[in-house]
């Protein structure tokens, strides 16, 4: 590995050498043990090479078949799990008498780190700095670098896939019998046949898949480990082109590994899920982190009766018993994406279902958008991507609002989830549809994570996770959180970062087309909506404006990395700048510098033009990694009257995505955002409550009905906006406390209210308000972080003692990132 790729503390290194071998299809046979909290089996990874993997990510010119969702669903015996055990498959019993496997209750023997090393040191293989040289100026062999941490790698092998049978339709062709006869290369060039079938042949290409992830193994491969790596290498072999093309890696998680998280769920029973950062899925088996490495994958998952298994994955998969006490589930993916895409969680989740099957008709089958009434023609458009089954270029699925989906919670919250969701989510898919478009996934599971989630949501194909947070009040941040899940299926999934410091690209579309969506769910006017936007605009800038006061600066640029960002090492590696800062997690400066930059530009060039641009840009980039540059210079160039203005991509550059502090067009246009009607409504019940405090302050006794103050109702954005305003009051008596708890009945509002009220309790020192900080910090884990700072800076000790026993209760069980910016804070 080069020498400049050292991680420090702060930058997360991804270390896998997609140059020299790619990642084209994974297959996951996985074990869930509650007990252990120990995940373990195997992984069976397909690779290509050369000079065709190195244009993934970029636009290339490929067939794309249509994909009919009638059928898409797998024959039950095409892709069932043929009975080949792991223990078959990673066993000791293969001639390798020096090699043990640690099963489970057995006693561990690897090394320090958990890793078993297969002759490893005998070796000499010591770390990914004797990284050979791919052009065999020297003796060193190839290294395959995967990245890895948090694992006990027991195994590595070849895989023997020419023991598969059938297997000989893919030795077949001329160009294959031209070459060596050797029987390692017949396997990688079955490999290659496999991976490289068009895509009108998934299915055939699905079953080959299973059946070569069960052949026998046929000799097992030198492997080491290192902290963030899992370095693979064949003696006596020397280029990438004559390394194996499949291998099986047996291992198993660690209790402790980070991308998984081991809980109880709000019954308190049982669950794991996967977190999806910092680390992403290297702690969840042994993977290629560049987003350049997009595959498809299977997976199938053994857990105990009473669990289910949700994951990301195109079919809608039932438990199979494979005996006693014991469910297998099957899933696959045929659009390829990032390894850091996948997702599982594996819990008693229940399905919420409607009552009765005449309430599934959804009520808005057509939703007018609220910006304009745009035609949304197209300029046809081929697809750009690599070959799969396109939803894309399939007339149903692009006729389609609402596609298919479900809902998972523990059980206790059923009928919270029944109540809120079943209604929201066809609303605001239809929101999204209307908006861009074809769906870019044939179906949708939305699960109710446990409370310690770090975060309000998290999208991946197939599946979206939700905090319990969204649940209370009313509807508006559950389906404002709803629809921002949703349209990461166009952006951040369907449409990806081709380097990872470009978190704007998912999150800042993600932000700005929320707003439109839940415009358009709601069915509101177009002068209602734009109102509702310029409220949450301030309320956002009002955001931005103090974490840009109040972090540091390096940690406000969106292209951290500047003209390098897209660049890696000559074998691929590269680092994502900051990426193990914990403070970073909770930051969104990603979020709201590029939301501001969409809303910008859709003002400057108008919403109808944006919006039709933006389906544009979606029919070409759908499927592909970019950078901010694609998205620009397509914008200037649909829309070149732009340029008119001086708008330019390195001017966009210099004032929103390479530089820290507020964008200077934004400090111009913040200016218009408090004239609004709705902010305005908000000044006038913020002056009444200053009068209130003042009298309150005074202690006068007023007869009844004397002075009596009329309140207006205001809607969740206005409340949050008046408890922010009111925040910003020195004094607030407890009288006027009481009388405002009272007033708009706090505590059943939702979370972004409570959490501003809370942070009036401690502000003021208001004891009677502390039970309700102390339930918001256990339940609403996702948002309560710093409240345990605000609780520590008033040097109270009645709140420093409620800070440390909060923290004792939810520490176990925090998410490790939350856990560590907590204890900095407290200790």
């Amino acid at each position: 590995m080069e020498t400049q790729l050292d991680p420090s503390k702060d930058d997360l290194p991804l270390m896998a050498n997609t140059s020299h071998m790619l990642m084209k299809h994974y297959i996951l046979d996985l074990d869930v043990d509650f007990k252990s909290q120990v995940i373990e089996g195997s992984i069976v990874l397909f690779f290509e090479t050369g000079s065709s993997c190195r244009k993934v990510g970029s636009s290339v010119e490929g067939a794309c078949h249509p994909q009919s969702d009638e059928t898409f669903k797998i024959r039950a015996f095409d892709l069932c799990h043929i009975p080949v055990t792991n223990a078959s498959a990673c066993s000791s019993k293969t001639g390798y008498n020096d090699f043990a496997v640690c099963g489970k209750g057995e006693k561990d023997t690897s090394d320090k780190n958990g890793n078993h090393s297969n002759r490893a040191q005998a070796s000499g293989i010591s770390s990914s700095k004797k990284c050979c040289d791919i052009e065999n100026h020297g003796s060193e062999d190839f290294l395959l670098v995967l990245d890895c941490c948090d694992l006990s790698v027991l195994k590595v092998e070849e895989v023997d896939v020419a023991a598969v049978p059938g297997i000989e339709k893919f030795t077949r062709s001329a160009k294959l019998t031209e070459g060596s006869e050797e029987l390692g290369n017949l396997r990688n060039q079955i490999v290659h046949e496999l991976v490289t079938l068009p895509a009108d042949r998934w299915e055939e290409q699905l079953y080959y898949y299973t059946c070569c992830s069960q052949a026998p193994g046929c000799g097992e491969l030198l492997f080491t480990t290192s902290t963030w790596s899992l370095e693979i290498r064949k003696a006596g072999i020397q280029i990438p082109r004559d390394f194996p093309r499949a291998i099986r890696i047996c291992y198993k998680t660690k209790p402790e590994g980070r991308s998984v998280t081991w809980t109880t769920d709000q019954s308190g029973r049982p669950c794991v899920y996967t977190m999806g950062s910092p680390l992403n899925n290297r702690a969840l088996f042994p993977c290629q982190e560049p987003p350049v490495a997009m595959s498809t994958w299977q997976a199938t998952v053994q857990a105990a009766t009473g669990f289910v298994v949700l994951m990301s994955g195109e079919n809608s998969a039932e438990p199979i018993q494979l005996q006693e006490g014991i469910f297998s589930w099957n899933y696959y993916v045929t659009m390829p994406m990032p390894a850091s895409t996948f997702t599982i969680a594996v819990g008693c989740w229940i399905e919420v279902k409607r009552e009765s099957v005449a309430t599934e008709v959804i009520k808005n089958d057509v939703i007018s958008l609220p910006f304009s009434e745009a035609d949304f023609r197209l300029v046809e458009v081929g697809c750009g991507h690599l070959e799969y089954p396109c939803r894309f270029q399939n007339p149903g699925a692009a006729s389609q609002p609402v596609i298919p989906h479900r809902v998972f919670a523990p059980w206790c919250l059923r009928d919270l989830c029944a109540e809120k969701l079943l209604e929201l989510i066809p609303q605001c898919l239809s929101a999204a549809h209307a908006t861009l478009g074809t769906h870019p996934f044939s179906r949708l599971d939305v699960l109710i994570v446990p409370s310690n989630f770090s975060s309000l949501g998290m999208a991946s194909p197939h599946i979206i996770f939700l905090s319990q947070s969204v649940l209370s009040g009313g509807s508006h941040l559950c389906g404002t959180r709803l629809c921002h899940e949703i349209a990461h299926a166009w952006f951040g999934l369907a449409i990806g970062a081709r380097d990872w410091t470009e978190e704007w690209i998912s999150e800042g579309f993600a932000t700005h087309l929320e707003d439109v969506f839940w415009a358009a769910a709601q069915q509101l006017p177009r002068d209602e909506a734009r109102e509702q936007q310029e409220l949450k605009a301030l309320l956002r800038w009002q955001r931005l404006r103090d974490e840009v006061q109040n972090s540091e600066e390096e940690l406000q640029v969106l292209r951290p990395k500047k003209e390098n960002t897209g660049e890696t090492s000559e074998s691929g590696a590269s680092i994502i700048k900051h990426g193990l800062k914990a403070e970073k997690i909770f930051m969104q400066v990603h979020y709201l510098k590029g939301y501001f930059l969409l809303r910008s530009l859709a003002r400057r060039i108008g919403e109808a033009t944006y919006f039709t641009f933006l389906r544009t840009f979606v029919q070409k980039f759908h499927g592909q990694l970019i950078l901010s540059q694609d998205f620009l210079y397509m914008l200037l160039e649909d829309i070149p009257e732009q340029k008119w203005y001086g708008l330019s991509v390195e001017s966009i550059f210099q004032n929103w995505l390479d530089t820290s502090g507020i964008p200077k067009p934004l400090l111009e246009e913040s200016r218009t955002w408090k004239e609004g009607r709705l902010v305005q409504q908000v000044t006038a019940e913020v002056a009444k409550w200053i009068q209130v405090n003042r009298r309150a302050r005074k202690g006068s006794k007023r007869k009844r009905g004397e002075d009596e103050v009329a309140f207006q109702k205001l809607l969740p954005d206005q409340l949050v906006l008046l408890l922010e305003s009111l925040l910003e009051e020195k004094t607030l008596c407890p009288r006027t406390l009481q009388c405002l708890e009272k007033t708009y009945r706090l505590q059943e509002q939702d979370a972004e209210v409570r959490h501003r009220w809370c942070e009036l309790v401690v502000k003021h020192k208001y004891a009677a308000g502390y039970g309700a900080v102390e339930k918001f910090l256990w339940e609403d884990q996702a948002m309560g972080v710093y409240l345990y700072g605000e609780l520590m800076v008033n040097e109270d000790a009645k709140q420093q003692e409620l800070a440390h026993k909060c923290f004792a209760a939810a520490r176990e069980q925090m998410d490790m990132s939350s856990a560590k910016v907590v204890a900095e804070m407290l200790f």
